[in-house]
């Protein structure tokens, strides 16, 4: 189940039409569409969190593993991490395709891609300009 089918079938729980939904949330009505559609996810984790309070559901039953990462790679490093994030996913995704992989063992596989990701991005921050740099970018210590 996607992220966007979870928040539907939440809202519907609730029996709240998707403009009442959107004005608890403080998200327009657009947005909570593309989120239900599957078009966008939310950009911070803190949106994220917000959804979770408002239905009273744990935010991991919201967030897939890899909508994570992608998150948290938005929030250390922008656009353009996020961006990364995704081209690596999907990469990373077609290796699987039609594959004998155990489903456990792709966990693990996809996980270790991740974490050598965070590594790789630690290493490389001493070439990103001083004015763009954050103290709390390192995701791993």
């Amino acid at each position: 189940m996607t992220f966007g089918e979870r928040i539907r079938e939440l809202r519907k729980q609730k029996n709240l039409s998707q403009q009442e939904a959107a004005n608890e949330l403080n998200v327009s009505l657009r947005t909570l569409k593309n989120y239900e559609l599957d078009k966008t996810l939310p950009r911070t984790r803190a949106i994220y969190e917000r959804i979770a309070t408002f239905y009273n559901v744990d935010i991991n039953y919201l967030l897939k593993e890899d909508e994570q990462f992608v998150v948290d790679a938005n929030e250390r490093y922008g656009a353009r991490g996020k961006r990364q994030a995704n081209e690596l996913l999907a990469e990373v995704s077609g290796l699987f395709a039609g594959g004998e992989m155990d489903e456990e063992d792709m966990d693990e596989m996809m996980k270790a891609i991740q974490d050598a990701y965070w590594i790789a991005k630690k290493r490389n921050r001493k070439y990103v300009p001083k004015k763009y740099r954050t103290d709390n970018t390192d995701p791993i210590e």
